[in-house]
C-alpha cells in the first residue's frame, strides 16, 4: 500500500478536492452491501458523521473483506468522489485497504441500540458510539472555553493541590491518602492513629475543592481561577453526584457580591455561545436523539437576564406555590437547604429564566462566606438552571479575621489546619469574592444528557472505581 500521510474524516467530509488520491483511517462502524459493491461507515472521532467507503467486491481479496467488521480498524487509500447519496457531499472509492486491527463478533457495539448503564459498564469502548463521541468531543470544547474566557479576562490560572490536610468545606467527606499498612496501624496510647509513620507525617486526603489555595492566589495576583478534579466521599448514588468530578474555581481580589454575580453570568452565557459555535454538529445530533427541547433550552438561557432575588423571597413564593395546591415531595420552610425541585419550580414555573438566589441563611452554607449585617444570613449566590437546578454556588467571602475565625469555631472547623488560611486575613486583608463551577452539570445542561456519569469519561460512584 503506498504511504500516504492521512487525512482526518471530519476534513475529508468537507473537501472538494475530488479526483485526488487520499488515505483515511478509523474504525468501521458498519458494512453493508451486495457481492459486487459493498458500503463501509468509517468513523475517527474527528467528527460525529461517517465518511463512507465504497469497496469493489472484486478488486479485493475476500479475506481482506471478510476482515472489514464492525469495530476493525482500517487504512484506506482511495479516490475522493462527491458523494451520490443523502447526507454527506463526499465519499471514498477505495483503491487499496490494510486492516490495522481486527474486530471478532464478541466485539460489543455491534450495530443496534445499546442502554447507557450497559455502556457505563464498558466504558473503555463507549467514546466509539456516536453519542458519546459527541459528548467528549463537547466536554473538550467547554474545557477550551473555560481557559478562553478567564484568558481573556485577565485572569490566572493557578494549580491547588490535589492531596490537602484541610477539608474546605468542613463536611468530613474525604477520602484518605495514606502510605500506612492498613493492617498493621500505629496508634498512639489513646487509641488515635499516629501519623508519625504516614508519608506526610499527618493525615492526609484528596481535596474537595481548590477554593481555599485560589483564596491565597488571588490575595496575591488580583483574579485567578483553578480547573482540576475534586474529589467527595459522600455515599450519594444520584444522577447528579460523583465521587470525583472536575470544578472550576475563580476567585478575585476587590470584588463583591453584586460584581461576582455579573461574572458568573457572563461566564456561563461564554461557554454556552461557545457550545454553540463550536459543536454545532454533535449538539445537533443529541437533540435529535435525547432531547428535542436542547438546543432551544440553550438559547433561552443566552436569551434572558438572570433574574436575581433572595432566598428570603425564593422560599416565600414556594410557600405560596404550596398553599395554591403544588406539591414538593421536600418541605419548603425557611432555613431548608433548597432541593432540585424548589430551584427549578423558580426557573421553570414562577420566573421562567435563570436565577440568582441569594443571602442563604448561614446555617446551610459555608464558614467563609461573608455574613450580613442581620447576622442570620450571608453574601451567598446559586445560579439556578432549567432542568439541572443549582449550577453555581458563590458566595463573597468573609475577610475579616474575627468573625471568620469564629464562624469556623461554630461550624467545628479546625482552625490549626487552615492557620494559612487565615494568614490572609492577618496580613493585608481585603474585599474578596469567587464561584465554583461543577464542570459536569455544565455538560449534562450543555449535552441533554440525564446522568453525570454519562458526561464524564470513567465515572467514580459508590462500588464503582473500574478503568
Amino acid at each position: 500500500m503506498e504511504k500516504i500521510r492521512r487525512t482526518k474524516v471530519s476534513d475529508l467530509l468537507k473537501s472538494e478536492t475530488f479526483g485526488t488520491i487520499v488515505n483515511a483511517r478509523g474504525w468501521v462502524r458498519s458494512r453493508r452491501g451486495s457481492k459486487k459493491v459493498n458500503f463501509v461507515a468509517l468513523n475517527d472521532g474527528s467528527t460525529i458523521n461517517n465518511l463512507q467507503i465504497v469497496v469493489d467486491v472484486e478488486s479485493f481479496d475476500e479475506e481482506i473483506i471478510k476482515k472489514i467488521t464492525t469495530g476493525s480498524c482500517i487504512s484506506v487509500n482511495g479516490e475522493l468522489v462527491a458523494s451520490q447519496g443523502k447526507g454527506q457531499s463526499a465519499e471514498l472509492q477505495a483503491k487499496d485497504i490494510v486492516i490495522l486491527g481486527e474486530a471478532d463478533n464478541t466485539y460489543p457495539l455491534q450495530k443496534k441500540g445499546h442502554t447507557m448503564e450497559f455502556l457505563r459498564e464498558i466504558a473503555h469502548l463507549r467514546p466509539r458510539t456516536n453519542t458519546f463521541g459527541a459528548v467528549f468531543r463537547i466536554r473538550h470544547n467547554m474545557a477550551m472555553a473555560v481557559h478562553d474566557f478567564f484568558h481573556k479576562k485577565g485572569f490566572y490560572y493557578f494549580n491547588a493541590p490535589l492531596i490537602t490536610s484541610s477539608d474546605c468545606e468542613g463536611a468530613g467527606e474525604m477520602f484518605q491518602v495514606t502510605t500506612m499498612n492498613l493492617y498493621d496501624l500505629k496508634k498512639n496510647e489513646d487509641g488515635t492513629i499516629n501519623y508519625d509513620y504516614d508519608f506526610f507525617g499527618k493525615q492526609a486526603a484528596l481535596t474537595v475543592s481548590g477554593q481555599l489555595e485560589a483564596e491565597l492566589a488571588a490575595m496575591s495576583m488580583g483574579a485567578c481561577y483553578t480547573f482540576g478534579p475534586t474529589f467527595r466521599a459522600e455515599n450519594s448514588n444520584t444522577p447528579r453526584h460523583l465521587a470525583e468530578f472536575w470544578m472550576i474555581e475563580p476567585e478575585m481580589a476587590f470584588v463583591e457580591i453584586d460584581e461576582n454575580m455579573d461574572l458568573a453570568e457572563e461566564f456561563v452565557k461564554h461557554c454556552l455561545k461557545w457550545a454553540l459555535d463550536n459543536c454545532m454538529e454533535d449538539i445537533s445530533f443529541l437533540n435529535k436523539m435525547f432531547d428535542k427541547e436542547l438546543i432551544e433550552r440553550i438559547h433561552f438561557v443566552l436569551e434572558h437576564d438572570f433574574k436575581r432575588l433572595t432566598y428570603t423571597e425564593g422560599v416565600k413564593i414556594l410557600e405560596e406555590a404550596v398553599a395554591k395546591g403544588h406539591k414538593f415531595e421536600y418541605p419548603v420552610f425557611w432555613g431548608a437547604d433548597l432541593a432540585s425541585e424548589h430551584e427549578r419550580y423558580l426557573v421553570e414555573d414562577h420566573f421562567k429564566r435563570p436565577v440568582i438566589l441569594t443571602d442563604y441563611p448561614k446555617e446551610i452554607k459555608s464558614f467563609y462566606m461573608k455574613q450580613n449585617d442581620d447576622d442570620k444570613t450571608v453574601r451567598a449566590m446559586d445560579i439556578l438552571f432549567p432542568k439541572i437546578g443549582e449550577i453555581i454556588g458563590g458566595s463573597q467571602r468573609e475577610e475579616n479575621l474575627e468573625k471568620l475565625e469564629k464562624r469556623a469555631k461554630e461550624m467545628e472547623v479546625p482552625t490549626k489546619d487552615i492557620w494559612w488560611y487565615l494568614d490572609t486575613r492577618r496580613y493585608g486583608t481585603a474585599p474578596h469574592s469567587g464561584f465554583g463551577l461543577g464542570f459536569e452539570r455544565l455538560l449534562l445542561f450543555v449535552t441533554g444528557m440525564t446522568n453525570i456519569r454519562d458526561v464524564i469519561p470513567f465515572p467514580r460512584t459508590p462500588n464503582n472505581c473500574e478503568f
